[in-house]
């Protein structure tokens, strides 16, 4: 199944970034909901009532895409393994053999379980236990994905200092990535109702997200070295081998995303503060609204070369 000929499994990779992307939105989702949304527009309940419904319908369009491309990442890596068309390979019992025999298997149950209970939770989170439930095992869900991974197949303590660097990896790119929507939302929703409540509640939003931003950067670059360490073992791992080139592919997206956060942080925030009804602060919230929306293109662009790194051998294999 490897497309034109090269070393590449391009279905595994798709069912990987569209995966990775759909858990990453509905974990971020519901942390923004958490750690912004519901502080931040407590005291107003239409504000709270039309970004809660916003990411709600986002959660529950992103859970579906999530479950279905977990189901085809499955098959597809069953039929690459099998060497079996998708028919063949689920009736001779190689997809049971792979749900059943394999950590891959098994941990993609336990993620279907997840999904199944975070369904449940969603149609009764109006309730403060249901939404904490909702939060956590969405959460799981993204972070459950560090065992379908390299760290998984690391033995000893160095398997679980990786698979530890991976969970933090995979929630704060959640956290950060997945929440740009909703915060993109927000400000939709609060260019639509530009009255003066809305900009002090938009304001706080934005730095709230601003410093939870912060601390997921500070947890990507932590356990992405670590990450880095155990995988790519060197600077020639890094600049000999197909895995270091995508993974400096990553670093420069990622470097951008950055950027961009810190014109917002540093430029964009403090124009935020202005009157509600000046010129300079409806054009900082334009450019703001235009900075997320590069920043998501750019987050799903990360998930896809994730999806691929997963797929390529680790650099410390190849280069001693």
């Amino acid at each position: 199944m490897n497309w034109f000929g090269a070393e590449i499994d391009g279905p595994i990779i798709v069912a990987r970034a569209i995966h990775f992307t759909a858990s990453a939105m509905i974990a971020g989702g519901l942390v923004f909901r958490s750690t912004v949304a519901d502080p931040a527009l407590r005291s107003e309940p239409k504000a709270s009532g039309i970004v809660e419904s916003q990411i709600r319908r986002m959660v529950w369009i992103c859970l579906p895409i999530a479950v279905l491309s977990g189901l085809a990442w499955v098959l597809v890596l069953t039929m690459s393994l099998s060497d079996e068309g998708l028919g063949e390979a689920v009736t001779s019992g190689a997809l049971r053999d792979v749900l059943g025999l394999t950590q891959f298997g098994w941990m993609s149950q336990i993620r279907f379980a997840l999904a199944v209970g975070l369904a449940v939770s969603l149609v009764f989170d109006r309730s403060a236990p249901w939404r904490w439930l909702a939060l956590g095992l969405a959460v799981g869900l993204m972070a459950s994905m560090a065992w379908t991974g390299h760290a998984a197949s690391t033995a000893h303590a160095l398997g679980y200092l990786q698979l530890a660097a991976d969970t933090l990896h995979l929630c704060a790119a959640a956290a950060w990535i997945g929440g740009l929507i909703p915060l993109a939302l927000l400000l939709h929703a609060a260019r639509r109702y530009d009255v003066l409540g809305w900009a002090a509640l938009e304001r706080d939003a934005i730095s709230r997200f601003s410093s939870l931003g912060i601390a997921c950067v500070a947890a990507l670059i932590l356990s992405g070295l670590i990450n880095s360490w155990i995988l790519v073992g060197s600077f020639r791992g890094l600049i000999l081998t197909a895995y270091g080139w995508v993974l400096m592919l990553k670093l420069i997206v990622f470097a951008v995303m950055v950027a961009l956060a810190a014109v917002n942080r540093l430029s964009l925030m403090p124009e935020m503060a202005l009157p509600s009804g000046s010129e300079r602060r409806r054009q900082a919230r334009r450019r703001l609204t235009r900075n997320t929306v590069i920043e998501i293109a750019l987050g799903v662009l990360v998930f896809a070369i994730v999806g691929l790194l997963g797929t390529l051998h680790p650099a410390a294999h190849l280069v001693n």
